[in-house]
């Protein structure tokens, strides 16, 4: 046997604490890995919830709900179809708005996702000749799929309703859904939604709180004018694809959806206005010139049916006359 040198015993005994330190750095890093593997499963709304549903967006590029669409992203997701006449206009016209306020965000940190309920009608072509019509940017996807996959989707995303959505019709759950899957936070939106209020939530609130809040005092709140059921009207049904004269504060420069309004009561008659407010589908239906004529110059994107009452109708028009003359006053009053 070789005996044992203080040089060979030096290195034995190096070797052997190269081995534990090796063993614990090994430990060390299955700790990691576990706690990393715990943080990322924190949140119970990860891919053993979701399906990972097989979807085709408009460009015909076949993707994964899951892994493709909304892993650690902060997402807005509804469910439409193309030849909807009332809901599914207005609901893509607010949103593109709300795409609008948020910019180049859209496509970078913030994703939306509008996926047909109609796949035998919507295929990718459609869908993409619908984009185009409303002039979506980067960023949103239009997608279809299976329709059982589709409908188990809307069953897991809490849009859909018993009833409903399981109808004889293509009536169907407005709500929006938006969200930030990597911390679990999710809420529902109405379509109806003020567009500033759910770009704030998308932009700030569901970005992981990395927005720091700033505390202001509420004694130098301005005092807010309380609106006229016409103007609630207004900015909750109309505002999506209308904006009302450059004093208008909630116009974003939407005019490409639809005609701005302001002095409408004096270009029309009001008899023709409070119609077309209430049933525009059927002057459409019936050919009216000035209904065509709109039809026509704003990208053959149909006046939704709002399901408006005549008293409806008359306080839409009635905000319209007096936001009308306020805004000529001013700009009168303006040197």
């Amino acid at each position: 046997m070789t005996p044992h040198t203080p040089r060979s015993r030096a290195l034995g005994l190096h070797l052997i604490l190269l081995l534990v330190t090796c063993l614990l750095v090994s430990q060390v890093l299955l700790a990691h890995e576990g706690a990393l593997s715990s943080t990322e499963s924190a949140t119970p709304w990860g891919g053993d919830y979701f399906p990972n549903t097989l979807l085709t967006d408009q460009d015909g590029q076949q993707v994964h709900f899951f892994d493709d669409l909304i892993k650690g992203k902060v997402v807005v997701i509804n469910f439409i179809f193309t030849s909807c006449s009332d809901s599914c206009p207005l609901e893509t016209a607010r949103l593109r708005q709300v795409q609008k306020l948020l910019g180049d965000r859209v496509g970078k940190d913030i994703f939306f996702y509008s996926i047909s309920i109609d796949p035998l009608s919507d295929t990718p072509e459609v869908l993409k000749a619908y984009a185009q019509r409303f002039k979506v940017g980067p960023g949103w996807k239009f997608l279809t799929g299976e329709f059982a996959a589709v409908t188990d989707l809307r069953k897991k995303l809490g849009l859909f309703i018993e009833g409903v959505d399981n109808g004889r019709t293509k009536d169907h759950n407005l709500s929006l859904i938006v969200g930030n899957q990597e911390t679990g936070r999710w809420m529902k939106a109405s379509p109806f939604e003020n567009p500033w209020i759910l770009a704030d939530q998308l932009a700030n609130t569901l970005q992981n709180w990395k927005q720091p809040s700033i505390e202001e005092s509420y004694a130098n709140a301005p005092e807010i004018r309380p609106p006229s059921n016409g103007e609630e009207l207004f900015r909750t049904r109309c505002a999506s694809c209308h904006s009302l004269g450059p004093q208008d504060g909630q116009g974003i420069g939407m005019r490409s959806i639809g005609p701005d309004l302001i002095g409408v009561t004096r270009q029309r008659d009001p008899a023709w206005l409070s119609r077309w407010i209430r049933e525009p589908d059927r002057m459409l239906a019936e050919k009216d010139p000035v209904a065509m004529d709109l039809y026509e110059r704003f990208e053959k994107i149909p006046m939704p049916n709002l399901r408006l009452d005549e008293n409806a109708a008359q306080a839409i028009i009635g905000f319209l006359k007096e936001e009308t003359d306020r805004q000529q006053t001013l700009a009168a009053q303006d040197p």
